[in-house]
């Protein structure tokens, strides 16, 4: 699969110059209210005396890092504070291929297409294992597709696209295999408050210097622009990876670091149980929808997406343009996600009218 362009960008483009109303279902902003407490952390910061406008710590500000560290059980000097979990996942990716271990990247298919894109800008070649039917890894697949050259294990979970929740076992198993080919296994964990399952562990629980854990705050705290994101790092590797967001961005910009520590302190668990219930109820109204249309599709067990296949309707960018014109539905294109889900589309549940999306579906395949 070659990295173009960002194909969600021209999905949205194409849905929004449509002579129809369109319901969007491409993009993964949440659609909900973010934490009061970060709205109240945005005003106090108004306030603030003129040094708080001036550059923060490269790495973070020292409070977030330290909440951040608290709660993952690690020491803040191995947290760095990105521009969004992107950037994290960038200076993850990039430590681990500066150690002149190899220049093949593992991703699952289907992918998450931003990874192989940096993995392209990183000028690695990119490898696609492919998942099982309901989206779970098979460690076996990774072992044997791995080799002297892998430098790096990507995944993500719980996942985009197929919504599954890889267990603590599977995660004991891929950094194993890390280190036996002298690898690092980078586990983007960005939609870990969006476990349906109750089972999710993070990586950070193997206590190995194999594994990176990259997440952020723009699903959980529905704030997508304000990135913020950070990663935590093995000792080995935190160093090159400060070195180089210091270089690119000099620092992380201070307001929203400064809103999302007051969030994390103040905000409850309700909150974040009361957006998995939501979803959990766009999720039962959108399969059923699904099933009225005859298709074929997944139960996610974190994230908010939806992966659905329709006899005679494979996942292209023309069948997903076909579907904004025809139906009033913009989704992503399987293809965009490799090979494996060449003939599904994806479709985001963060829209207030997915009820509407599924009636469409239900009318225009039923």
């Amino acid at each position: 699969m070659t990295y173009e362009r960002p194909q969600f960008f021209h999905v949205m483009q194409y849905a929004a110059s449509a002579d129809r109303d369109v319901v969007d279902m491409v993009s993964g902003n949440p659609d909900w209210e973010p934490p009061a407490a970060l709205r109240d952390g945005l005003r106090e910061y108004a306030d603030a005396e003129p040094a708080e406008f001036q550059y923060p710590p490269s790495e973070g500000l020292v409070a977030l890092r330290k909440e951040i560290a608290a709660r993952r059980g690690v020491d803040p000097d191995r947290v760095v504070v990105t521009n969004g979990t992107g950037e994290a996942n960038y200076l993850a990716m990039a430590a681990a291929l500066d150690r002149d271990a190899g220049s093949e990247v593992l991703l699952t298919d289907p992918v998450y297409p931003y990874y192989t894109g940096k993995a392209e800008l990183l000028d690695a070649e990119a490898t696609l294992v492919p998942t099982e039917r309901d989206g779970s890894v098979d460690p076996a697949r990774f072992r044997e597709a791995a080799s002297d050259e892998t430098s790096l294990i990507l995944v993500n979970t719980p996942n985009n696209p197929t919504g599954a929740v890889y267990s603590r076992e599977t995660m004991r198993e891929l950094a194993a295999i890390a280190e036996d080919v002298d690898a690092t296994l980078v586990a983007d964990e960005v939609y870990d408050r969006f476990d349906f399952t109750g089972s999710f562990e993070s990586a950070l629980t193997l206590d190995s210097d194999r594994v990176v854990v990259t997440s952020g705050y723009s699903k959980s705290m529905a704030i997508t622009g304000f990135r913020v994101g950070y990663a935590v790092l093995p000792d080995r590797l935190v160093g090159a990876a400060k070195t180089r967001h210091m270089l690119v961005n000099v620092a992380a910009s201070r307001p929203p670091q400064v809103a999302v520590l007051r969030a994390l302190r103040e905000t409850d668990a309700d909150y974040y149980a009361r957006v998995r219930e939501l979803l959990r109820e766009r999720v039962a109204t959108f399969a059923d929808a699904l099933d009225a249309a005859g298709a074929e599709y997944t139960s996610p067990e974190g994230a908010f997406y939806v992966l659905a296949r329709f006899d005679g309707f494979p996942g292209t960018m023309g069948n997903a343009k076909r579907l904004v014109d025809e139906a009033g539905v913009a989704g992503m294109p399987g293809e965009t996600f490799g090979s494996a889900r060449e003939a599904w589309l994806r479709f985001a549940l963060v829209t207030p009218r997915v009820e509407e999306a599924a009636a469409r579906l239900a009318d225009y395949f039923g």
